[in-house]
């Protein structure tokens, strides 16, 4: 089969019987795309369990009831692939990639992983300490710190609140049988999506998951996500030492799956997304020269999100940077924008998302995520279609809608 023919083939959606889905693409090439997206990250934990989402996802590679550590670590590795993970506010993905014929070896270690794991005392206190040594980083960076600190302030009250990584003395409290409880309440077929993205037919990967993971017990898995109030609009300064101030102004948004979120993505990019000629970078860095870095970002979560704008610079620059984003916000939402502009702006969006398909590990991952939360596949031709349907009217409504509570603030200096 041709190069453009396996390009082109639909993405296909399964599901084993005890409610694991699984999403397949099969395309052409010398490497396989296998994962495992879990639907619990540091918004599900306990509050006397802070960072325990981020740290099962660090030590389910400490050890297996076949495996050794470096067994886990070395296994794709020997092949010349790659094993990793990482946790969000909301999920948890295990991924592999590897060269094309190795999709049993994948498949075999991400079951193990989520089946076998033990979570051995000797490597969950060696681990302790690496990730209380990553939080100390994190402090260190205030260019990252400053949005943790952000969220703790816009989701005050809620499990959203807190850094993913938790705090020393949280990590320090986790002991292997809260990762175990963690693992066993959450890494569950219908909480979990498998994604992959092979040269392999369908039913031939198919076969493979049934293989690996029917096995598993169909169970539900028990989440207590509670949507957080909104916060009153804040203006915080905070003195950290730094010779450069940190600010992230933002405002709360609806969540994922609401239809008003293309407009909103298309009015982010626009503002300060990572082209040299959004609104903000013109404005800040070319035209003024208050700063080196700006931009924005929009995080959606399954009931609530964030759109925030940062901008480091001169302490002696914050409030003027302050004065002309405020001016940019009020113009979008009291200009409707002509219509060769809007067609501009979605041109060159949907380029941008044409350009993210060269990653093709991004594009797998995405696949995952896609069915994680919609349950079905929303690809770039989805997106990039819903981005065209955008009216000049429909943004400005969104820009209203979402800028009309206030901007909140943070600084650090």
């Amino acid at each position: 089969m041709s190069e453009e023919s396996l390009e082109n083939k639909k993405y296909s959606l399964n599901k084993l019987s005890n409610g694991l889905r699984v999403v397949c693409h099969r395309r052409s090439g010398l490497v396989s795309y296998i994962g495992i997206v879990v639907n619990a990250g540091s918004r599900d934990e306990s509050p006397d369990h802070e960072g325990l989402a981020h740290f099962v996802e660090h030590t389910i590679f400490k050890g297996t009831d076949k495996r050794r550590d470096w067994q886990i670590s070395s296994r794709m590795e020997i092949v010349g692939g790659e094993l990793n993970a990482y946790t969000s506010k909301e999920e948890t993905m295990i991924y592999t990639n590897a060269p094309a014929g190795n999709e049993d070896r994948a498949l075999e270690l991400l079951s193990d992983l989520v089946s076998n794991s033990r979570f051995p005392s000797p490597e969950i206190d060696k681990e302790r300490e690496v990730i209380v040594e990553e939080i100390y980083s994190y402090l260190d960076s205030p260019s990252e710190r400053v949005y943790d600190e952000y969220e703790e302030l816009a989701y005050k009250g809620s499990g959203l609140s807190h850094n993913i990584l938790g705090t020393p003395e949280s990590v320090r409290k986790i002991t292997g049988a809260d990762c175990r409880g963690f693992l066993d309440r959450f890494y569950v077929p219908e909480n979990m999506v498998i994604y992959a993205v092979t040269p392999l037919a369908e039913d031939v990967i198919m076969k493979k998951v049934e293989k690996y993971f029917g096995f598993l017990t169909s169970v539900p898995a028990i989440h207590s996500r509670v949507t957080p109030v909104s916060s009153p609009i804040f203006n915080i300064k905070r003195d950290n030492g730094t010779h450069q101030a940190h600010t992230i102004m933002g405002v709360r948004t609806f969540g994922r799956t609401d239809p008003r979120r293309y407009a909103l993505f298309l009015l982010n990019n626009y503002l300060g997304g990572p082209c040299l000629n959004s609104r903000l970078n013109r404005e800040l860095r070319e035209k003024r020269g208050y700063v080196y870095a700006v931009d924005s970002n929009v995080g959606l979560l399954s009931d609530t999100g964030l759109m925030i704008i940062y901008y480091g610079c001169d302490p002696s620059n914050v409030d003027k940077c302050r004065k002309v984003i405020e001016k940019e916000v009020e113009t979008l939402c009291s200009t409707t924008m002509k219509e060769a502009a809007m067609e501009r702006m979605k041109r060159q969006y949907c380029g941008q998302l044409i350009s993210s398909t060269d990653h093709i590990e991004n594009r797998a991952m995405s696949l995952g995520k896609s069915v994680l939360y919609y349950n079905c596949v929303n690809d770039i031709t989805t997106t990039a279609s819903k981005i065209m349907e955008v009216t000049p009217a429909e943004m400005r409504e969104v820009a209203e809608y979402v800028f009309t509570p206030g901007l909140s603030m943070l600084t650090l200096t």
